[in-house]
């Protein structure tokens, strides 16, 4: 019996459907965001920022990192949930729109593929290192550097499991 995946068919595209989505969506004058992550182990930090992205855009679009791209961005032992799952819980998200999983070490391709007209990135990042901002900028798009909800982060999720773990029963 064959498996499906549990990712809306509608919502994670390939790179290529995606950009002609785009492309009709941008005549129609629709304002198109987008941000890219690991989005391993989703969290209450993740549902506010992406909400937050889609309150100044018509559609919000998501590149997800691939098992390869987060291992190689995290390191061993990382992704702890594989990409096809981690695109199906953004995807199920009510501000997300679309979704795309990518296997570079940076969103790089698929920016120049979307020319989204904002590039979001955490305010962890300096305007002037985020990738992609070139592109976006050339195209009259904007960048915007959001912060993150105070406290939330995968790894520090990981680390309160693993010392929850150690902890005598």
């Amino acid at each position: 019996m064959k498996t499906t995946s549990p990712t809306p068919k509608s919502a994670l595209l390939s790179l290529k459907r995606l950009a002609r989505l785009v492309r009709g969506l941008q005549k129609e004058g629709r304002r198109i965001a987008f941000t890219n992550g690991c989005f391993d182990l989703l969290h209450a930090g993740h549902v506010d920022y992406l909400q937050r992205i889609k309150r100044r855009a018509d559609v919000l679009i998501v590149a997800v990192n691939s098992d390869a791209s987060v291992r190689r961005l995290k390191g061993p032992g990382r992704p702890v949930v594989p990409a096809r799952e981690r695109a199906a819980l953004v995807a199920a998200l009510k501000p997300v729109d679309y979704v795309t999983i990518f296997s570079e070490s940076t969103p790089l391709g698929v920016i120049r593929a979307v020319r989204p007209d904002l590039l979001v990135k955490g305010a962890d990042w300096k305007a002037g290192e985020v990738v992609g901002r070139e592109v976006v900028e050339r195209c009259g798009g904007k960048v915007l550097l959001m912060p993150y909800l105070k406290g939330h982060s995968t790894t520090r999720l990981i680390q309160r499991i693993q010392q929850a773990r150690r902890r005598p029963a």
